[in-house]
């Protein structure tokens, strides 16, 4: 893509053409050189969110039936006037980097749906439960003006928590009768979630259900409120016989209005920023010590002598962070 064709992308994007839609998150996922600097002036080019959009974060752990979920769920919120953007983040794998990106096949409904944009996207080297770009793909789909914004994270840990630093609602799927039902309560993943649904609570697994959403109310007792005046619900939830669905949703918009009247829905995105400016920056600082072919160069050297030298390997890596920072004060 050249630098020319931005303006009609933006264009493309604010007017809700789903094709550029599509462009301009591929853009910002690419990490060629000159797409990295298109990207920025697209992001640049873009409007700024005036906040009405609700971010909801939907994760747990795999086989939980988070895309079932989104695809009962993104109905009832199509039906009630709203635009959805899906932004489904697929496991990439460690040997051979690709992804299957299934979960676009799983929302058959949502996916005939006019209303709705479904992308999904590979992890990639990212360990959050989200890819790297994710952040400025929510931007893309709130200037193209979907209103909500459901990001769906890979299948996850306690510790793959970086889709709650991005959005407004983070919702954790748990599945009912799944082994120790409380190892979730364990500072992680539980305790960032500001609703908790225990899928699949149908069929033979009603009577685990039950028991699992009685353990979770009971754990959650004992946690400090995250968010003032706001409760954790655990909604048990059927996403094949649409059962909790309701409530499901009725909570997402309760969250929503208390958290936009108390002024938290401000206060939570400035902090988000916050993080992401960090979190960019050092990011930039890899990337441009990834592409330094002194460093690089001074790296193979010392992995090729490994065994053969002495020295720590906290030292021999101080070392190359040190001729890295004076390479980069030689520039100036």
């Amino acid at each position: 893509m050249k630098e020319s064709e931005i303006t009609d992308l933006v264009d493309g994007v604010v007017s809700g053409d789903r094709k550029a839609i599509a462009q301009a998150i591929t853009l910002v996922e690419s990490k060629k050189a000159s797409d990295v600097t298109l990207s920025e002036k697209l992001l640049e080019s873009i409007l700024t969110a005036d906040g009405s959009s609700i971010r909801i974060g939907i994760s747990g752990p795999p086989g939980v039936g988070k895309s079932t979920f989104i695809e009962s769920i993104g109905q009832l919120m199509v039906q009630d006037g709203n635009k959805l953007a899906v932004l489904a983040v697929d496991p990439s794998s460690s040997i051979s980097g690709g992804s299957i990106l299934g979960d676009k096949t799983r929302m058959e409904y949502l996916s005939r749906d006019e209303q709705v944009f479904i992308r999904p996207s590979p992890s990639g080297k990212n360990l959050g439960g989200v890819n790297r770009s994710t952040r400025e793909s929510i931007a893309i789909v709130e200037a193209a003006g979907f209103n909500v914004i459901i990001v769906e994270t890979v299948g996850v840990g306690q510790s793959q928590t970086e889709v709650f630093d991005m959005t407004d609602v983070f919702i954790v799927l748990l599945s009912p009768g799944g082994g120790d039902q409380l190892q979730g309560i364990k500072r992680g993943i539980i305790e960032l979630a500001d609703i908790l649904v225990v899928n699949k609570s149908d069929g033979d697994l009603k009577s685990f259900s039950r028991n699992t959403v009685l353990d979770y109310k009971n754990a959650l007792k004992l946690l400090k409120p995250r968010t003032k005046d706001w409760s954790v619900p655990v909604i048990a939830c059927s996403s094949l016989e649409k059962i909790g669905i309701d409530e499901c949703w009725e909570s997402i918009q309760n969250f929503q209005k208390l958290v936009t009247t108390n002024g938290h829905l401000q206060h939570n995105r400035n902090n988000q920023q916050k993080k992401w400016l960090l979190k960019e920056t050092r990011q930039g600082l890899l990337d441009a010590l990834e592409k330094n072919e002194a460093i690089q160069d001074e790296l193979r050297h010392i992995q090729a002598n490994i065994a053969t030298e002495r020295g720590s390997i906290k030292t021999k890596a101080k070392g190359v962070v040190e001729s890295f920072l004076g390479k980069l004060g030689n520039k100036k």
